[in-house]
């Protein structure tokens, strides 16, 4: 073959994999450099410029219903990009608190101020852990992380009420490749970790052997981590299986793994459905079977209004709740005085008297709560 051919194809090989690995850091590439100026209520903005790198960064900051409640304190999740982020994923976690998989937590939304931030390219620097030859100012990650840490975080616990060791790291495509690369390099940092497509093919797979370093390290993993990747992403659905296999063959101590194939979504669009699913998996309540003799002291009849009744029956080892129409719904335990209902806002704590006789619960639902008393 000529000379001048092999370097053309060479070249066109090199344009290729540079396509290939466009889809991480240039799915939105069409959308404006000027953020939206957008309001959502319940919702506050932020500045922050590091000290480190003098770069400025926006928060967009959402707070819990319930905030107001000056004796409580709430999980934090941070959220990556959230220059086209922060909406969806806000909503999609009003969903999730309404329908009672998720608590009441505080959301804050990361991205790069200044003026007409290249989101593109910024990202590209703060979210690749290390440099690659064809994009030379890539490979910031490790200080992102540390701004992350040292910075951010104490920045927003001194604004406002967090849980100190309630936190979850959120992000897509080369936001997921950096919540990896926290995982493994700053494990106690976050204890959970929500990311869908990750960017798995960044550096030939430099992933992998973080983990594999992990692993040889410790045999202990303890995070709750979601992982979801678009059903037609081709290669990234092979590497994200792959990276599935790996972290199961580990048994790592602690390590609560859930993963999902998207059904008919790309690389961006399996997002909706990805932050969804991992909210879900992360925040779930246990869910523990009990002994009959438990449940037998809540069955019984209780009236939630004057004239309204209904009854607590067994089935299946399971606590059900018959509302007057016959309605059933299944009561999850989640030790042997809590209860609660998948897919609603519904939370029973169950109350004895002083000879430990069951008098009724406390029902928590969306708009409040009140005592149910026990009749029979």
């Amino acid at each position: 073959m000529k000379p001048e051919l092999i370097k053309r194809r060479i070249t066109v090989c090199t344009f290729l994999a540079l396509l290939q690995l466009g889809s991480a850091f240039s799915q939105q590439s069409s959308r404006a450099a000027v953020p939206p100026q957008v309001e959502i209520l319940g919702t506050q903005f932020l500045k922050i410029i590091s000290a480190a790198s003098s770069q400025e960064y926006h928060l967009y900051v959402n707070l819990p219903r319930g905030y107001q409640d000056t004796t409580k304190t709430f999980p934090v999740i941070f959220l990556l990009d959230a220059q086209w982020d922060f909406p969806l994923a806000q909503a999609i976690f009003g969903e999730q608190y309404y329908d009672g998989f998720v608590p009441a937590a505080i959301m804050v939304g990361i991205t790069w101020g200044g003026v007409n931030p290249n989101y593109d390219s910024l990202r590209m620097r703060d979210l690749t852990p290390t440099n690659i030859k064809q994009i030379p100012h890539s490979g910031n990650g490790p200080k992102f992380l540390s701004f992350l840490k040292q910075e951010l975080i104490p920045f927003i616990e001194s604004r406002y009420r967090t849980a100190r060791n309630e936190r979850t790291l959120m992000g897509s495509s080369l936001g997921g490749l950096f919540t990896l690369y926290a995982l493994f390099h700053e494990t106690g940092l976050f204890n959970r970790y929500v990311l869908t497509s990750p960017s798995l093919q960044w550096d030939n797979g430099i992933t992998y052997a973080y983990e594999k370093s992990y692993a040889e390290k410790h045999s202990n993993l303890p995070v709750r981590l979601f992982i979801g990747v678009g059903e037609l992403e081709g290669g990234g659905v092979t590497q994200c299986q792959k990276f599935f296999t790996q972290l199961r063959e580990r048994n790592y101590q602690g390590l609560k793994l859930s993963t999902k194939v998207i059904e008919g979504s790309g690389h961006s669009g399996g997002k909706a459905e990805g932050y969804s699913r991992g909210l879900q998996a992360v925040f779930a309540r246990p869910s523990v079977s009990l002994a009959s003799v438990v449940l037998d002291q809540y069955v019984g009849k209780y009236q939630i209004a004057p004239g309204v009744l209904f009854d607590l029956v067994k089935e299946d080892g399971k606590l059900v709740a018959i509302v007057p129409g016959g309605m059933k719904f299944v009561l999850n335990a989640e030790n042997e005085n809590d209860f609660y209902i998948r897919g609603g806002y519904l939370f029973i704590r169950f109350r004895k008297n002083g000879s430990g006789k069951v008098t009724g619960f406390e029902m928590e639902q969306f708009d409040g709560k009140q005592l149910v008393k026990r009749i029979d």
